[in-house]
């Protein structure tokens, strides 16, 4: 198959900071290299891959975003549709307090048939992030 795996995917902000703390401090994910675009932005790295593109909003300013990736809003079609992203990890329990210590809301499930515990939990933007892990 010509198609090796997931590089990354992409989240529009209006919050930087609270998302960019959220995959650094919750998911343990490091802020890294960026091209220089024409509007803010991180990029979150795992294990030294660029996994989650950050794009912020300039509510004062979105002429660079525009300009470069054009307008989208959320929809109930194409990307708007997206359920959830997934990692796969391999410890449950310190991802579990990070959670807690960031004071935010998740679920637990296992998975039935498949010795996988999973814990899903939203970003700032809403995008649900599941976690999965072996049991």
């Amino acid at each position: 198959m010509p198609i090796a795996r997931l590089d990354h995917y992409s989240i529009r902000t209006a919050d930087l900071d609270s998302t960019t703390r959220f995959y650094t401090e919750v998911l343990g994910f490091e802020v890294g290299p960026r091209p220089n675009f024409p509007f803010p932005g991180v990029w979150l790295y795992n294990n030294g891959l660029a996994v989650v593109h950050v794009i912020g909003i300039d509510p004062n300013d979105s002429s660079g975003l525009q300009d470069y990736l054009g307008d989208r809003a959320a929809t109930d079609k194409g990307s708007g549709m997206v359920d959830h992203v997934a990692f796969y990890g391999t410890d449950p329990d310190a991802i579990r307090t990070r959670i807690q210590a960031a004071g935010l809301a998740f679920t637990e499930r296992k998975v039935p048939s498949v010795a996988l515990e999973q814990i899903f939990v939203e970003d700032p933007s809403g995008i649900v992030v599941e976690l999965n892990f072996p049991i």
